[in-house]
């Protein structure tokens, strides 16, 4: 079984995707294979994980996925020298109430596949106290070993010796001291990161964080300080089942949210996917059985999808009788009208009667359950789904029948049910996994 580390923190911000990044390229500059991760909903990070390891990379949900789901994902490094999964905001930061497996916490996959981790602290601000943080980590949960740290963000050699010194009281080791540098940052927007094909200089900025790692952190130290996962499934690849055997799928700039797991899990059982892209206004295959909108970005590219006319002829020819499926924003898309920020309004595909603003913002995240109401693309009504939301927009209108009931990882239910018109439905999670 190959060994494996999590990159984690005590909270988002303090730099643990460039160290993640940086350590997926230097290890790969020296021959090694590395098999990226990350914990939680996350579809963003995987494709910087990608960029900089050369191969995909996979989320690993403990609330949304089933014991089996996760060890068949974490086999797809069944054939790497290493394994390297990234944790979402502090190490322990999970919901209240267990799902699938788990509370989605990244401690709870550390913890399920036996990966030590590595703890990234920004010890701007302090110095000594640092290793109070750290020791409390260790300390946390006996079954979640904490290999070292990564002092980041230190101001000077002083601060660095203090640091250090801490570190060395409580008897927790220091893999190395990375000095303050904002040019390092990856830019942002209001879902997280900017979107790794977005970037044209990302290649040299992750050889640039493989240089910065190298310069100031002990490779060799957290390669040994890899363990083998617990019990790694002997196969890899989860057998997903496909919604349909022919799927186009909505893949540019304003459709590009989509889990590599489930495409790889679609493609694994046998499904075509047959990419297009609404902003070039291509219309999907007319050969496919179901058309699936993911995620992304639609409000920054409203006025290109409103004038895409070839596309919403042939979704709408399409959507007369096979089905049609949006996600978040590709829900949004299927609607009568978006709002852009600055409050014009675009007209939408118009199978659905949704209408969401961005001039009207207030954040809409967690975990979801939804139980159907309806049939949606492959799966029949009462079938359970786990997914997660995460955008911006707010509904003015939605006066098509629900899709399905759906509550949060509370249990509360929400109004948000998602809505469906003939054969097309739509949701504002994204699909993660079907109960199992």
């Amino acid at each position: 079984m190959t060994p494996g580390l999590m990159i984690a923190a005590p909270a988002s911000g303090t730099g643990k995707t460039t160290v993640m990044l940086g350590l997926l390229r230097a290890f790969r500059e020296d021959g090694l294979t590395l098999q990226p991760f990350k914990s939680g909903p996350d579809y963003i990070d995987p494709a910087f994980h990608r960029a900089a390891s050369g191969r995909p990379s996979f989320n690993l949900d403990s609330w949304a996925m089933s014991e089996t789901m996760l060890h068949d994902l974490a086999a797809h490094g069944h054939d790497a020298d290493l394994v390297l999964a990234e944790g979402s905001m502090g190490l322990f930061d999970g919901v209240a109430r267990p799902g699938a497996t788990g509370n989605g916490a990244s401690a709870d996959i550390a913890r399920r596949m036996g990966w030590p981790v590595v703890l990234v602290i920004d010890v701007s601000g302090q110095a000594q106290s640092a290793a109070a943080t750290a020791l409390g980590f260790a300390r946390y949960d006996p079954q979640v070993r904490i290999a070292g740290v990564i002092l980041n963000r230190v101001a000077s050699p002083r601060h660095e010796r203090l640091a250090r010194s801490g570190m060395a009281a409580v008897g927790i080791r220091v893999f190395g001291a990375l000095p303050r540098r904002g040019d390092l940052k990856l830019p942002e927007r209001h879902l997280g990161l900017i979107q790794a094909a977005e970037h044209q200089d990302l290649d040299s900025r992750i050889a640039d964080y493989a240089l910065f790692l190298r310069d100031h952190v002990d490779l060799p130290a957290i390669r040994a300080a890899a363990t083998a996962a617990a019990a790694a499934a002997a196969v890899p690849g989860h057998r997903f089942a496909p919604p349909a055997q022919r799927i186009a799928l909505a893949q540019d700039a304003a459709f590009s949210f989509t889990y590599p797991h489930m495409l790889a899990g679609w493609r694994d059982a046998g499904a075509e996917i047959m990419p297009f892209s609404p902003l070039a206004d291509e219309a999907p295959d007319a050969s496919a059985d179901l058309v699936w909108l993911p995620g992304g970005y639609p409000e920054l590219h409203a006025g290109r999808l409103a004038a895409a006319s070839r596309f919403h002829t042939g979704l709408a020819a399409h959507a007369a009788t096979r089905p049609v499926h949006g996600e978040c924003g590709g829900y949004m898309a299927l609607g009568q009208g978006l709002i852009d920020g600055d409050g014009t309004r675009h007209r939408m595909a118009g199978l659905l009667g949704l209408v969401t603003s961005f001039a009207e913002r207030r954040i809409h995240l967690g975990y979801r359950h939804a139980t159907l109401l309806a049939p949606m693309a492959g799966a029949a009504i009462g079938t359970g789904l786990r997914g997660h939301e995460f955008h911006y927009s707010t509904i003015l209108d939605q006066p098509d029948s629900p899709l399905a009931r759906v509550v949060d990882a509370g249990g509360a239910e929400l109004a948000e049910s998602g809505s469906y018109r003939g054969h097309v439905t739509g949701t504002f999670f994204h699909l993660i996994a079907p109960d199992q």
